[in-house]
């Protein structure tokens, strides 16, 4: 399923591609199939889709089904591998790459002893020797072998990555990687280098852990007569404690975040922050203005810390921007699961736009606006705040006096603004402070510690049901 780093590098991938007037394509790289997961192609495609990005060509979601469509398909590599071995086969033709025939168990054992004479596990080129008649004659007798790249090991391999600036790797660490395995599949390695010459991909943005296989790819385009890319390694998503962000430490798919309630514009918003900085005090963009705004040199090499209080906090700032029709058509489809009396009540918007101001996640709605409802359950342990200094004596003091001012404020009357200015007499009369008053009256009307203002909750409820539960807390 997406990861939600990989949600990020197809947001700087898009914001690019809008930026230079081309194309955001999707490719589906498939081609090891152990790791392949059904549903995952529909996961990706609807995951964007809700994200605000859409593919314009290559693989595409069109009435919930999923297409190809451009003039560069198939777009899933597994639906290429006719020209992987193509391409494969004319490296082993120059002498860039030869057959290896070495099982399994070997390699195993090989690694193993590397390991314990703490050496960097590198394929030792037993195979590379193997002269071409007999390679053939092997390969011709059905013998199970994989292609692999032969790297000059003397050569030194240099390039400048948009991000990391200038890189040099030396030929003498650099593995004869695997690049068509005994089944036919390519490895990423060979898969990647030739679809992108023939999409026409100018620029390869991905994490820096790929940077290490950087000189691998370059010499593959060198090989076979290509110009390379750009690439661009962004740094790694990390959690708190440095850690490379895991399932073990949290979230990590797109369609978590998605499931929990976060919109689509918070998230990007957010992952954009993540890695690149954009040189101003802003921190909050749209779509469009990320458009006009990113550039990849403003993305930096360090790891970026995964905040999710800095998540929460965007997210709570983009549920405030909401117009408030667009805020409950969003909080619409929980209502209808778990409080469907609030999605028929035609004075839901009213009642919707006290919660907007303190609404974090979506789900959390149907909570939050339940006690308008239902009769909420009410304890002297919640009416007697000892921060506001209220002692169960003056919760039972205060409570008949409220009744009393409420009672005599007529139902024509009854607003916010007569509501405060009636409860601001009380406390000028009785030399109460302002939140001994409004503290128990809000609390016996929603039952929670946190909620919208007494003003607005007592306004919204109205006279009857706000005076029967003010009743109902003295009458206890």
């Amino acid at each position: 399923m997406l990861h939600i780093g990989g949600l990020r590098t197809a947001l700087f991938a898009y914001l690019l591609a809008k930026q230079t007037k081309g194309s955001f394509l999707l490719r589906i790289e498939d081609t090891d199939q152990e790791r392949s997961v059904e549903g995952a192609i529909e996961n990706i495609l609807r995951t964007l889709h809700w994200a605000g990005l859409p593919p314009d060509e290559g693989v595409l979601l069109e009435k919930g089904s999923v297409v190809q469509r451009g003039s560069k398909g198939p777009y899933i590599q597994s639906e290429r591998l006719d020209l992987y071995r193509k391409y494969a086969d004319e490296l082993l033709a120059s002498g860039k790459a030869y057959p290896c025939f070495c099982t399994s168990d070997r390699l195993d054992r090989m690694r193993k002893d590397q390991q314990a004479h703490k050496q960097a596990p590198m394929y030792d080129r037993k195979c590379l020797g193997i002269p071409k008649e007999e390679s053939a004659k092997r390969i011709a007798a059905g013998e199970k072998y994989v292609i692999r790249l032969e790297v000059p090991r003397s050569s030194t391999v240099t390039f400048t990555d948009d991000i990391r600036g200038f890189v040099s790797f030396e030929g003498s660490t650099i593995d004869d990687q695997v690049l068509l395995k005994s089944d036919g599949f390519p490895t990423y390695h060979l898969a990647h280098v030739v679809d992108d010459h023939l999409m026409d991909i100018d620029i390869v943005i991905r994490g820096e852990e790929w940077l290490s296989s950087l000189p691998k790819h370059l010499l593959l385009f060198e090989y076979l007569g290509w110009k390379a890319p750009r690439y661009a390694h962004v740094p790694l998503l990390l959690n708190a404690d440095r850690s490379k962000l895991s399932k073990r430490q949290g979230d990590v798919a797109a369609e978590d975040y998605k499931a929990k309630g976060y919109l689509p514009e918070a998230l990007l918003n957010f992952l954009v922050l993540l890695g690149w900085n954009p040189g101003t005090e802003q921190e909050l963009f749209s779509l469009p203005e990320l458009i006009d705004a990113f550039s990849i040199e403003r993305v930096s090499k360090a790891g970026a810390i995964f905040d999710h209080e800095k998540l929460d906090w965007i997210q709570g700032q983009w549920i405030r921007k909401c117009a408030p029709e667009k805020f409950l058509e969003r909080i619409l489809p929980y209502l209808k699961k778990d409080l469907p009396v609030a999605s028929k009540d035609p004075e839901i918007l009213a009642k919707a736009l006290l919660i907007q101001e303190r609404l974090v996640l979506l789900p959390e709605a149907p909570e939050t606006l339940r006690f308008f409802y239902e009769e909420p359950t009410v304890t002297m342990e919640l009416l007697a705040n000892p921060k506001q200094k209220l002692t169960p004596e003056l919760v039972e003091e205060i409570l008949p006096q409220l009744r009393s001012i409420l009672e005599s404020v007529d139902a024509k009357e009854w607003n916010r603004a007569t509501l405060e200015v009636r409860l601001r007499g009380l406390v000028e009369t009785k030399g109460y402070k302002l939140g001994q008053v409004l503290w128990p009256l809000r609390a016996a009307l929603t039952g929670k510690p946190y909620s919208p203002g007494a003003y607005e909750v007592a306004e919204a409820l109205g006279r009857g049901k706000t005076l029967q539960r003010i009743e109902n807390c003295i009458g206890k």
